[in-house]
């Protein structure tokens, strides 16, 4: 198995507490998701996460490929981290950490995601060719569209 790790460190001027409000409820999924990947939940959701919570989607990662995609909320500590990982889906394994801090001026969000293609070395080829630059794409998204709604911190503040 060949563990690939990817991070990403945002800062935003809002409370702790505003950021985990919007990422508490699983429904803004759908809003830092890029339209390409034509994100569809595919169970109920409940308007709060929640330790053992199960959601179910549907997601067209690459080529337009449709994929079935199910994660379980595994830890959540109010106002301090959460994480998700894959039950079935694209993935070997998944275990993404999302992580909140309260920062001078606003909120620092950090995100670790450990992941494996699967399939040994192929995947690992397959991780360099496609995967890893596709994950980052997505984050650069989810940036964007959350620069776009929180503000940025400047540099300075923190």
């Amino acid at each position: 198995m060949s563990l690939h790790r990817f991070t990403d460190t945002q800062r935003f001027p809002i409370s702790v507490e505003e950021a985990w409000e919007f990422f508490s409820d699983p429904r803004n999924l759908a809003v830092i998701t890029p339209p390409d990947m034509a994100f569809e939940v595919t169970s109920d959701l409940p308007a709060r996460m929640h330790p053992g919570m199960i959601v179910a989607y549907r997601v067209r990662p690459l080529a337009g490929v449709p994929v079935n995609w199910v994660t379980e909320i595994t830890h959540c500590v109010e106002g301090v981290l959460f994480v998700d990982e894959q039950r079935f889906g694209p993935y070997r394994f998944w275990h993404h950490q999302h992580h909140f801090k309260a920062v001078p001026g606003g909120v620092e969000m950090r995100d670790i995601v450990h992941y494996d293609v699967g399939f040994g070395p192929l995947g690992d080829l397959v991780d360099l060719a496609v995967v890893k630059a596709r994950v980052r794409q997505i984050f650069e998204f989810r940036g964007r569209v959350l620069e776009q709604r929180f503000g940025v911190l400047p540099a300075h503040a923190y």
